[in-house]
């Protein structure tokens, strides 16, 4: 049977098509399109329908986000299914409606507009569309932070690194770095001189581990490809005092839409541990939580069943004793989400941020900026590896400062193509929180020393970005900071994953770099 949440997501799986194709609304028919010989009442219709399809289940994305080439080639072609469309002319969109993972009635039946309606959203989107998209602008010099950071690389070497997660782990003594890798689908172990000390296989390729008082919980992808399989798991780790890893197969639980982290909280305060998942799965997914029932046995509750759930925080917002959960969704309705407990593992949603289906929504913290007790945001998009493949204006790190009942704004902006993660912390000692971020995206030709910048936070959020010498020697998927040689400085771990998409060829060869480096913090208080 389908269940209410998919009957809604399958409506709203339709009007995502629309949103995407709405990227217009804002913009002045007469000055764009003229050349292009689409008559203005087309385009109007368009600009109608496309409204009509999308506003209601996300922000309508204005056509000058992405080129002309990437709406009529790239993004309408696989939105057209959502409507029921599956050929157009002589071209065949492609689809998932043979997939026997997805609902029976994902797609409609019967087309919801006709083929005429159809082609005045094209015409609205193509036509207002701009051939190219403007180049990032930054009116900050990047400096050489050479004396800020230092680069370690390990002697351990892959063929091909594909390290999809890394930790630097400061419960055990001495404080050592964790590592998974896709291809050998293992977790490995480092000591703080990054030799390689222990490995443990895992079920698929490990995404996420979250430190417990016995070990860790892996976060197992499944297949880490789109899919709309569940083949997703979490199990657990224990280890000994000296640091050995051995798998608990005592506890653990499957099924799960390509999870990406898990973490654990008493939601229904019974006095059990349960976990919440981020299942981000692709056309279908959702943000679940594991209710432990006691004697290895869990049952999955969803709180919002939609797909591109990417990162999560549990905390106590309302101080009612009761764990509450800020959300982030990188998938159709991209956005921040505040979702109350209310008791018996209920939950009330509102949406604090809310962003266009196309910015590829990467990573976001809660973290203080203005020192005012409230948690501010810092939020990445950078995700370009789906159906427009261009290097994005608004591609970045955004801070929004939060007004202290939960409504946010945003105060500052620095473009990054292709930005995957941001860390905010104070990195310099100076009482002020710094970022450090990496992209998967970069514009690898005209800008390479974006792969990774590091951000310090002069004061008022006026923050002087660095490059680091080094770190062109990976492809960085991943990013984590803490403590490594216990000198009291906030290092970084990077993780290179050396194969993937970029529209931008570049003369890095990251299959012959490390699995992943350390920035050692230099940085004099």
């Amino acid at each position: 049977m389908i269940s209410l949440y998919q009957d809604i997501f399958k409506i709203r799986c339709f009007l995502w098509v629309l949103t995407f194709l709405v990227m217009l609304s804002c913009t002045d028919f007469k000055k764009n399109h003229a050349h292009k010989n689409t008559p203005d009442a087309d385009i109007a219709r368009g600009k109608v329908l496309a409204g009509t399809y999308c506003k209601s289940c996300h922000l309508l994305p204005d056509p000058s986000l992405l080129n002309s080439n990437s709406w009529a080639n790239g993004v309408l072609p696989q939105m057209g299914p959502r409507l029921g469309i599956f050929y157009y002319g002589n071209k065949t969109y492609p689809s998932s409606k043979n997939d026997p993972a997805l609902p029976k009635n994902f797609y409609p039946e019967k087309p919801l507009i006709s083929t005429q309606e159809w082609q005045y959203i094209i015409d609205y989107y193509t036509a207002l569309a701009p051939d190219t998209l403007t180049q990032q602008k930054s009116n900050a010099v990047v400096k050489d932070g050479a004396q800020l950071f230092t680069v370690a690389m390990p002697e351990y070497r892959r063929y091909i690194p594909t390290t999809t997660f890394v930790q630097i782990d400061t419960v055990f003594n001495p404080h050592r770095i964790m590592m998974a890798d896709m291809a050998t689908k293992k977790v490995y172990s480092f000591n703080n001189q990054l030799q390689l000390t222990d490995s443990i296989p895992a079920l698929s390729p490990v995404v996420d581990l979250e430190r417990n008082e016995k070990g860790f919980i892996t976060c197992n992808i499944g297949i880490m490809n789109p899919n709309n399989g569940k083949f997703g798991s979490a199990a657990f780790i224990v280890t000994d005092v000296k640091g050995k890893l051995k798998t608990d197969t005592s506890i653990s639980f499957s099924n799960l839409a390509r999870p990406v982290q898990v973490t654990t909280a008493d939601f229904n305060n019974d006095g059990h541990k349960d976990y919440l998942v981020c299942e981000y799965g692709n056309l279908v997914g959702a943000l679940s939580w594991m209710e432990n029932k006691g004697g290895g046995k869990f049952e999955r509750h969803v709180i919002r069943e939609v797909p591109g759930a990417i990162k999560a925080y549990v905390r106590d917002v309302n101080q009612d004793g009761l764990p509450d959960i800020w959300a982030l969704f990188a998938q159709g309705d991209e956005g921040v989400f505040l979702f109350t407990n209310k008791g018996k593992g209920k939950f009330d949603q509102e949406q604090v941020l809310r962003f266009p289906p196309i910015y590829g929504s990467s990573y976001f913290e809660m973290a203080d900026f203005n020192k005012d007790g409230k948690p501010d945001i810092v939020y990445t998009c950078g995700d370009n590896a789906d159906y427009s493949i261009v290097l994005k204006p608004y591609h970045g790190i955004y801070i929004f400062l939060n007004d202290g009942t939960n409504h946010f704004k945003q105060t500052w902006f620095y473009p990054m193509h292709g930005c995957f993660k941001a860390i905010a912390r104070d990195f310099d000692g100076d009482g002020n929180l710094d970022i450090a971020a990496i992209s998967f995206f970069a514009d690898y030709v005209k800008q390479p020393e974006e792969t990774f910048i590091y951000l310090a936070n002069k004061g008022n959020l006026d923050f002087q970005p660095y490059k680091i010498p080094g770190t062109s020697a990976g492809r960085w998927l991943t990013m984590d900071a803490g403590d490594l040689d216990g000198d009291g400085k906030t290092d970084l771990v990077l993780g290179n994953f050396s194969i993937a998409p970029t529209s931008i060829r570049s003369a890095a060869n990251w299959k012959e770099g490390p699995p992943f480096v350390v920035l050692k913090n230099t940085i004099k208080k």
